[in-house]
């Protein structure tokens, strides 16, 4: 069953008299459970897709369907409510508030959609356990790791049980091993929460953690790896990007 799906999109910019396209004519289906990777050059619209996908922008053509409804039929305040409820987002950078405990953090999606923490300080306890993070949920970003701080955003992204979660360049900013960690984490959600998961990467390595990859080059999909040909191993994602990047 299909959680997200791209039909047709595209997306152009209007820089002075001159059109320029980011996306064109692109056509995507992730599906429950699935954890997708998209990988492409610099400026091939990795980041341009995946804002669309989550209702961050508008496509200039095309459609956009999320959890069953299609956001060009909605107003701005529909998707607003759809994107709080159904996405949950990570990013290289944490955007953690610093003023907020780690718990009071992975809790900030439930406040800002007018619940109460208290009513759900059980699932905000599991899923710090689950990231690891059960003895830090006290803590205050600046007196956690850069790699803890990912797992708190991680954490942040599921307390909302969406039905898809969007990373961009989720271990970008940090060292190897705790890249590394974030990414087996990330492959354990899926796992164990049935999570389904898009992420844009750069790094053949992390790329290697999704059941599917997508290629990106000059706004258009141009190559995919699937189960089977990616499973850890990077050779192949390596050999398509190098092609890419002729």
């Amino acid at each position: 069953m299909s959680v997200l799906e791209a039909n047709q999109v595209k997306k152009q910019y209007q820089m002075g008299e001159v059109t320029v396209s980011a996306l064109d004519s692109v056509n995507v289906v992730v599906n429950k459970g699935e954890f997708v990777a998209i990988m492409g050059p610099s400026g091939s619209g990795k980041s341009t897709l995946l804002h669309l996908l989550g209702g961050l922008d508008n496509p200039s053509d095309g459609e956009i369907t999320l959890a069953g409804q299609p956001l060009s039929r909605l107003s701005d305040n529909e998707i607003t409510v759809v994107r709080r409820r159904k996405v949950g987002f990570i990013f290289q950078f944490y955007n953690l508030l610093p003023t907020l405990t780690a718990e009071e953090n992975v809790g900030l999606p439930l406040l800002i959609d007018g619940q109460s923490l208290d009513k759900h300080k059980a699932k905000i306890e599991k899923l710090l356990g689950l990231v690891g993070l059960a003895d830090r949920k006290h803590h205050k970003p600046d007196q956690l790791s850069g790699g803890q701080q990912q797992r708190v955003a991680i954490a942040r992204a599921f307390v909302n049980d969406p039905e898809i979660v969007l990373a961009d360049e989720p271990t970008g900013n940090l060292d190897s091993k705790s890249g590394t960690a974030i990414l087996e984490l990330l492959r354990r959600t899926c796992v164990e929460l049935g999570a389904t998961i898009v992420m844009v990467t750069h790094d053949p390595r992390a790329a290697s953690y999704a059941d599917r990859v997508i290629f990106l080059k000059d706004g258009q999909i141009v190559r995919e790896l699937k189960n089977g040909t990616v499973a850890h191993n990077i050779q192949p994602i390596m050999d398509v990007m190098a092609g890419l990047e002729l």
